[in-house]
């Protein structure tokens, strides 16, 4: 069977963090359903999206541990050379393609551009780290996180990875949404580099080596158990002046994205079905375009007028309509070396 070397369920979790992801750039429910003026369902909805980004760095752990643990360097380049090709050349895109096209339109091209340029020019060491574009963070992230598994495997340390990325992770916490409390400096925005994706990844990767899985219920019980902690530190956080919405990471969301794992993982026939492995090959390649389709879909809402929940319909679900096309059809072309893995 071609597919049988994967998982479906895992390979469906892929299909519904995409999803999860896309709903989450496209800025939904935050213009109507609002309670004196403040988007309630819209923040409770942007929260409950934070578990994909843990759940595809615990998948990627996951996938890599036995190549990585026999072959750490080997593995390393093997790994990291296509993704920072895939990174470098999103990036120029997204830092050649006109956000809003009325203002290019009138204004001219360049002028639309130069002032997002100059914007991450006034934040060079946060926009080294993601790129030409804020979605594009995941990859040097994930590099990085692979990159220092590599290295403690390769200096036979395995045994210092889960306590260093714990200090990274707590370190990531406290300068990132715990910044207002903590006050602790941080050189670029926490969610980039190693802070939170060393942890996630690493979670996968013992998860593997340890061959650790829970029964159905135990894992749903450990993901509500995350969501709850998640959402009780960011409806506190806000007695702080920090916005409900802005969270990626907290002390809670690692329980998110391992209750969701095992509890995928515990259900391995869920989705076994040639379409989810046919779309789930495609993920990495929809993330890193659905972002200019977002625009896309933007710019189009705004020209015919739409609002409220039929333009958040248009966004959302023309965005996966775009974004997928687009992937097949250069999928079919030479392009494809060129855009995607």
């Amino acid at each position: 069977m071609k597919n049988s070397h994967k998982i479906a369920s895992l390979e469906l979790g892929r299909l519904f963090a995409l999803f999860a992801i896309i709903a989450l750039h496209s800025q939904i429910f935050m213009t109507y359903l609002l309670v004196d003026d403040v988007p309630v369902f819209g923040y409770i909805f942007n929260q409950l999206t934070r578990f994909a980004v843990p759940f595809f760095f615990i998948l990627s752990g996951y996938l890599i541990q036995p190549k990585l643990s026999t072959s750490p360097r080997k593995t390393l380049k093997q790994y990291s050379s296509p993704l920072l090709k895939i990174w470098l050349v999103w990036s120029a895109l997204c830092l050649a393609m006109p956000f809003n096209w009325q203002r290019a339109a009138t204004d001219g091209y360049l002028i639309e551009r130069t002032g997002y340029w100059n914007w991450l020019t006034q934040n060079s060491l946060n926009a080294l780290m993601e790129g030409g574009m804020v979605h594009l963070w995941f990859i040097p992230a994930l590099v990085i996180a692979v990159a220092i598994i590599a290295l403690f495997i390769h200096f036979n340390k395995s045994s210092l990875l889960i306590p260093v990325a714990v200090i990274l992770y707590t370190y990531g916490v406290m300068g990132g949404s715990y910044q207002t409390l903590t006050e602790v400096w941080t050189p670029f925005f926490t969610r980039n580099g190693p802070f939170f994706s060393t942890l996630m990844v690493v979670i996968g990767f013992e998860f593997r080596r340890r061959n650790i899985t829970l029964s159905s219920i135990n894992s749903f019980l450990l993901l509500l158990t995350g969501f709850v902690i998640h959402f009780v530190e960011a409806y506190w956080l806000t007695n702080y002046d920090v916005a409900f919405n802005l969270h990626d990471f907290l002390v809670g969301t690692p329980l998110i994205g391992m209750g969701l794992f095992l509890l995928l993982l515990s259900k391995p026939n869920l989705g076994n079905h040639p379409m989810t492995f046919t779309l789930s090959k495609h993920v990495l390649s929809i993330y890193v375009c659905h972002l200019l389709c977002v625009v896309v879909m933007l710019n189009i809402t705004g020209m015919m007028g739409l609002t409220l929940a039929m333009r958040d319909f248009v966004i959302v679900f023309g965005t996966v309509a775009l974004s997928t096309s687009f992937v097949f059809i250069m999928d079919k072309t030479p392009l494809k070396r060129l855009l995607f893995r």
